[in-house]
């Protein structure tokens, strides 16, 4: 659960380089998806670093859609395993 507040957080991070008027749009489509997969079991490790390596690749392309940085993910990249 810690690691997945941690990864939600920093996609907030991330959000907030997004142009201000995409900045709303992504914050709750984040939220959305990270309720919508609190049922995932716990215990299933397989499954969770699926979601979170989903995670940071849909981020990698929501920074690129909108030229940010790469590089600016590092920080999730490490929290989702190096992915």
């Amino acid at each position: 659960m810690q690691r997945a507040l941690r990864i939600y957080g920093e996609v907030l991070r991330l959000v907030r380089r997004l142009p201000a008027d995409s900045r709303p749009y992504y914050a709750k489509y984040a939220r959305e998806n990270f309720v919508n997969y609190r049922e995932v079991d716990a215990d299933d490790s397989t499954a969770l670093d699926e979601l979170f390596l989903r995670a940071y690749n849909h981020s990698l392309w929501v920074l690129n859609k909108y030229s940010v940085d790469q590089a600016a993910a590092s920080k999730l990249k490490e929290i989702c395993g190096g992915a």
